[in-house]
């Protein structure tokens, strides 16, 4: 008996010991070694299809980020700039070619950062999370939030090619949905004019009593600052047959389906909660929602969609 306990203790502190040390390593691989592309020399943006590589942090070298840009041939200082989010595939050169006619047609700048990570199928905290806490609960600072590094682009985008814009419009689709309208309720100072949320697989209900990324609890968001998140343009963009939750990653943890089933019925949700507690709390409110008709979860069909609330 006694042998047995003894091998039983040894082989609990071994376990032990091997948690510890996974965890410190993968704690000091993600969050402290620098990681990301190799900088890129600074130049201003390109006509057409350009990229380049910078700091995402003001007062970090720690993580760099690729931006993806089209710039249309006429377009000019104080013409549109969008931020275009790719979904959950990281994809954001397959986005930006999504925009190029559009950017076109319309003379709108496309920014498209990618915010790449090899275990993308297996941790979305850093990215349609807004990177708000580490993979192991702590939280991050506010610099460097996901949607500070948004903001970081749009200054180093200005400074480098004499632009004067003081803001600056958002597109996201499915996983760059979540990241819109996160963004928009956790940052509502950021300088966004107008926000479109596409097919986002899931939402930040207003409701302080749900755990984030359900809801607001343990998150900066309090009443004063969600009246000016109501306040900012933000259209919850939905297709009609974005029905099946077999289309792209679609979360069915517990929390998420009480959400409802799918896609669509969770951006309704989303929505009419939001506005009652726009009503409730006698908030402005400049959030909007429309469904696509005969669109199901397709970028390229929701990006042609969505760039009427661009230019009006």
């Amino acid at each position: 008996m006694n042998k047995t306990f003894k091998i039983l203790k040894k082989v609990f502190f071994t376990v032990i010991l091997i948690l510890i040390i996974f965890t410190v390593s993968g704690y000091t691989y993600l969050y402290i070694l620098p990681k990301g592309p190799e900088l890129t020399e600074v130049t201003t943006l390109k006509k057409e299809t350009d990229s380049f590589v910078m700091n995402a942090y003001d007062d970090s070298e720690r993580k760099s980020i690729k931006v993806w840009t089209y710039k249309p041939e006429n377009w000019k200082n104080e013409d549109k700039i969008l931020f275009v989010m790719h979904g959950g595939g990281r994809n954001a050169d397959d986005y930006l070619d999504a925009w190029k006619d559009i950017a076109d047609n319309n003379n709108i700048l496309i920014v498209a950062p990618e915010f790449e990570n090899k275990y993308s199928n297996y941790t979305t905290n850093d990215y349609q999370e807004g990177n708000l806490f580490t993979f192991f609960g702590s939280k991050n600072p506010k610099e460097e939030w996901a949607y500070s590094v948004i903001e970081n682009i749009f200054d180093y985008i200005k400074k480098n090619n004499k632009i004067t814009n003081e803001t600056y419009d958002i597109f996201g689709h499915s996983a760059g949905g979540q990241f819109v309208h996160r963004m928009v309720m956790l940052m509502p100072e950021a300088r966004i004019k107008t926000a479109i949320a596409a097919n986002a697989g899931f939402y930040t209900f207003p409701d302080e009593d749900l755990k984030y990324p359900y809801g607001s609890k343990n998150t900066p968001i309090t009443d004063n600052s969600i009246k000016k998140s109501f306040k900012k343009q933000l259209i919850i963009l939905l297709g009609e047959n974005d029905n099946d939750p077999k289309l792209g990653t679609f979360r069915e943890t517990k929390l998420a389906m009480k959400q409802g089933a799918h896609r669509l019925k969770r951006g309704s949700n989303f929505y009419q909660k939001s506005s009652e507690l726009a009503t409730e709390t006698s908030s402005i409110f400049n959030w909007e929602i429309d469904t696509i008709e005969k669109v199901g979860h397709n970028y390229r069909k929701m990006s042609s969609q969505a760039v009427k609330y661009i230019t009006n």
